[in-house]
């Protein structure tokens, strides 16, 4: 018998046989209904955690790194040399070289997913502070602030818009990015889509992991947009008076 012409496999066929999943319609709303509780949430809550983790630690280090080289101007060209590398390293290819020294495991699928994001963190920080005008650290000087008083209070707040462009960017790509997790590590939406790729294609389940994907991503650009406009109310007088 050619399987490739019996059609798609339904999950759990037989025990919701209505006419959309029998004929394996472009969306079955019924399929979301009866397998949202075991697969789309828990992949969704698992995509969360995957790109959560990966973002948050990428810009911990980056922001270290970013810091060490906007006080020493050496370190910038090497620094960035070595995430260039890391960024160029196809996404695939990386996450099974990572499993030889590592494992097929969670900590094979942060590494890499962390080493997307030190590039485009880096760069927007260190841009960010670079971009502060030098007579406004003159005159926070002439305030008697010291180093430390004037990266905390005026420079990490003026770089503030082209930190959170720079995460904006690196949650976004994490976001796609973590779909691919599966082929070491069995978590995230890539495994809904992977899954219903290989099921004929299953439609219903391909298109629902795929809008959530691209819902998740769109929900936290819009929320970092939102943080940006909190945090630099400044930023928004300045373009009303402008």
């Amino acid at each position: 018998m050619n399987l490739a012409a019996a059609g798609p496999v339904i999950p759990e066929y037989g025990k919701h046989s209505s006419s959309c999943l029998v004929h394996n319609h472009l969306f079955c709303w019924q399929w979301v209904t009866d397998n949202w509780g075991s697969v789309l949430w828990p992949a969704l809550r698992q995509h969360v955690y995957l790109a959560a983790i990966a973002v948050s630690i990428g810009l911990v280090i980056a922001m270290a790194l970013a810091l060490v080289a906007h006080r020493y101007r050496w370190l910038e060209q090497p620094t960035v040399l070595i995430t260039t590398f890391l960024y160029t390293i196809p996404s695939l290819a990386l996450f099974e070289l990572l499993v030889a020294p590592v494992g097929a495991n969670l900590y094979a699928a942060e590494i890499a997913l962390v080493s997307y994001t030190l590039l485009i963190l880096f760069r927007n920080i260190l841009t960010g502070l670079r971009g502060v005008p030098e007579e406004v650290l003159d005159a926070a000087e002439g305030m008697g602030m010291t180093r430390t008083q004037q990266l905390l209070r005026v420079e990490l707040p003026l770089a503030l818009p082209a930190i959170v462009a720079g995460l904006r960017i690196a949650v976004v790509t994490t976001i796609a990015l973590a779909t691919i997790v599966y082929t070491i590590y069995d978590a995230g939406l890539g495994v809904p889509i992977h899954t219903a790729l290989g099921e004929g294609p299953f439609k219903t389940e391909l298109i629902a992991a795929g809008v959530l994907t691209i819902g998740f991503a769109i929900l936290s650009d819009a929320l970092l947009v939102l943080l940006q406009r909190g945090l630099t109310p400044w930023a928004r007088i300045r373009a009303k008076g402008g």
